[in-house]
Order: C-alpha cells, then sequence, then structure tokens
C-alpha cells in the first residue's frame, strides 16, 4: 500500500475476509504516527472502491492510533485489531485526522493480514 509524494492518506485495502495484524514501516519515513479510515463491509461480494470512507474511532471516542517510526516492523495491539475489526475496506493516514503529516515521497507500508476463517 502507498502513501503518494507529499499526500498522508494511502490508497484504499481490501480487507475483506481479512484480518489486519501488522504494518511493516519503510526506512525512509517521514515521522508521523498513523491513523486509519474505514467503512464496514468484511461480507461484501462486491468491493466498492472510492466510497467514502470514514475516520476510525474506538469505543471512548479516541482516534484509533499507531505510534509509528521509521524501519519497523509493528504488531498491531489487541485494542487496534479490535477497532478494526469488520473494515471492508481500509485506508492508512499518516498523522491524525486533526493534524495529517504529508510524506516527502511516496511511501511504501506493507500491510500483514491474517486470513479470517
Amino acid at each position: 500500500m502507498t502513501i503518494a509524494n507529499g499526500a498522508s492518506l494511502s490508497s484504499e485495502v481490501d480487507l475483506r475476509h481479512h484480518s489486519l495484524v501488522a504494518i511493516q514501516m519503510p526506512a525512509d519515513w517521514t515521522a508521523a504516527n498513523l491513523t486509519f479510515q474505514g467503512r464496514p463491509g468484511a461480507d461484501d461480494v462486491s468491493p466498492r472502491v472510492n466510497e467514502t470512507l470514514q475516520n476510525v474511532y474506538d469505543d471512548t471516542g479516541a482516534e484509533v492510533t499507531v505510534t509509528a517510526d521509521a524501519d519497523r516492523y509493528i504488531a498491531l495491539t489487541a485494542g487496534v485489531l479490535d477497532a478494526l475489526t469488520g473494515l471492508g475496506r481500509v485506508k492508512v493516514r499518516s498523522g491524525t485526522s486533526g493534524l495529517a503529516v504529508n510524506q516527502g515521497a511516496a511511501r511504501v507500508l506493507t500491510l500483514v493480514l491474517a486470513a479470517l476463517v
């Protein structure tokens, strides 16, 4: 998945029938934590690309945030896993919805998925 040069939001990733479990960060990451946009639909037959996605919050009203840095493999915590469960499509953001951080070049993040049974 890529965040384009000068952008803060990635392309969409299809999570249907999968769970996001980890993120591998690039070595040249412009410093920022990660947040997410998504929409439900893990059981959708059609991926419905480019429909509106919403910022992802937990049940306390906090934006779901992953502490990130360059050149790291980040195993997602149980709280993040729970918050992302059920999303059919997801985008990853550099920074937060209130303070997005544009990347200084195109950045490729590797999303590690586990198949749902």
